[in-house]
């Protein structure tokens, strides 16, 4: 403000003086309109330095000025040198960051908001073949063309990574992960993992071959052991326990090589070739009845059908994946538990089958490991049950074939509810 004051002073002394002058020369008028271009001319002088220095030499000291002009040449030096500052930091952030991309193995794109190239690192020319002479700019679907990619693109849900082969070697196996950041813009990450899909196919094929193999021995020896057991009644006591309990861990032996082929096919077949609309509600009533027989009338099950829509899928699978959790509120919940399966409609268009039982429940810590080979809540339980221990995971692998999920809620002493969420386009609506 005293700048301000001290400028409106200048003005006022020279129109005043104008105003004495021109009244000794017998024009008032006239010396007003002369002090007045006296402050003008100073001001546009000052405005004409001002601009020179910003367009002509903005790096070099700002032109001596006094008063409300100096101070005004001051701030705009200092603010000056405080933007050479912030962006000398800035451009060395950016070239750490890019030298830090550049050292990495993974593919690193960073695309616009409209999902155009902007920068990738030198990984991305190797493993994708973008070509900064030619691709920037240009669209990332029209340079990585699989329909598998343009989709998971386009969906916009990007919560789980996509494995696809490598666009310029089918040999190579890359997973892509794009992560939503700023003003709508994309960065895509791409890794090779060719070694670990290997190592996860040699696994496949082991143990399905070795699974395979023990099929033929099992099945010899289950068939000796069930002669013997005809005959239990001319045996000693004792052997005839000995042969009926390695008749059970046949039996059991023989329900975990079943259930690891039937994993491994879920694993290896892409599927999709016996799905048909079926009838929920006979498949329910079917699993109930297979249900009730295992239990020997110690459990209460009951089906609730709140939909009529069909649901389009492999009846094989999905009565394997609903038996399993059906036979696990079973063995798992004390006699005389209530076991609900239910037919619903979901919120927003879809339906789930809800497998629900009021037994002793499960502590939530557990839940996210439930659908792992082997993994059991109480391995003491293991051998009462006589599970495999690979049932969930099944059901796991069943539910991503039909683009459904697997949702768990479970307390202790609350019971548990397994729900099969499946989308609205797989269901048929009479």
């Amino acid at each position: 403000m005293r700048l301000w004051s001290r400028e409106l002073w200048r003005i006022a002394w020279l129109a005043t003086i104008g105003v004495c002058l021109g009244w000794l020369l017998g024009s008032a008028g006239l010396g007003l309109a002369a002090g007045l271009s006296v402050c003008l001319f100073h001001h546009l002088r000052q405005l004409r330095a001002l601009f020179q220095w910003l367009t002509l030499n903005p790096n070099d000291e700002p032109p001596a000025a006094s008063g409300m002009w100096g101070e005004l040449l001051d701030r705009l030096y200092r603010y000056q040198k405080s933007q050479r500052i912030t962006q000398g930091r800035l451009r060395a952030t950016l070239a750490r960051i890019q030298e830090s991309s550049e050292a990495m193995r993974d593919s690193v794109v960073m695309l616009d908001r409209h999902g155009d190239l902007e920068w990738w690192n030198s990984a991305a020319t190797d493993m994708l073949g973008l070509q900064t002479a030619h691709d920037r700019g240009q669209h990332i679907t029209n340079l990585l063309r699989d329909p598998g990619f343009i989709s998971y693109f386009n969906a916009r849900d990007y919560s789980e990574p996509l494995t696809l082969p490598s666009p310029i070697d089918e040999r190579s196996i890359l997973q892509y992960q794009i992560t939503l950041y700023g003003d709508d813009e994309r960065l895509v990450m791409a890794r090779d993992i060719t070694r670990l899909h290997r190592l996860e196919q040699m696994r496949r094929d082991f143990v399905a071959n070795v699974s395979h193999e023990l099929r033929t021995p099992l099945t010899v020896l289950s068939g000796y052991l069930e002669t013997y057991g005809d005959l239990a009644d001319q045996l000693p006591p004792r052997l005839g326990r000995g042969i009926e309990q390695m008749q059970d861990q046949t039996q059991r032996m023989q329900n975990l090589v079943n259930d690891l082929l039937l994993l491994s096919r879920l694993e290896i077949d892409q599927g999709g070739q016996d799905h048909q609309p079926l009838s929920v509600e006979q498949l329910l009533n079917s699993v109930r009845q297979d249900a009730l027989a295992l239990s020997h009338g110690k459990h209460a099950v009951h089906v609730v059908i709140e939909s009529d829509a069909r649901l389009l899928g492999s009846e094989q699978e999905i009565r394997s994946a609903i038996s399993n959790l059906a036979f696990n509120a079973v063995r798992y919940t004390p006699a005389g538990s209530q076991i609900t399966l239910r037919w619903a409609t979901m919120i927003d268009g879809g339906a789930c089958i809800e497998i629900e039982d009021d037994g002793d429940g499960i502590d939530p810590v557990h839940i996210p490991r439930l659908t792992e080979r082997f993994y059991r809540v109480d391995k003491g339980r293991s051998t009462t049950t006589g599970g495999t221990g690979l049932g969930l995971a099944i059901v796991k692998h069943v539910l991503l074939r039909h683009e459904a999920q697997l949702q768990v809620e479970s307390h202790p002493e609350e019971g548990a509810l397994f729900r099969c969420v499946f989308p609205a386009t797989r269901l048929i609506k009479d």
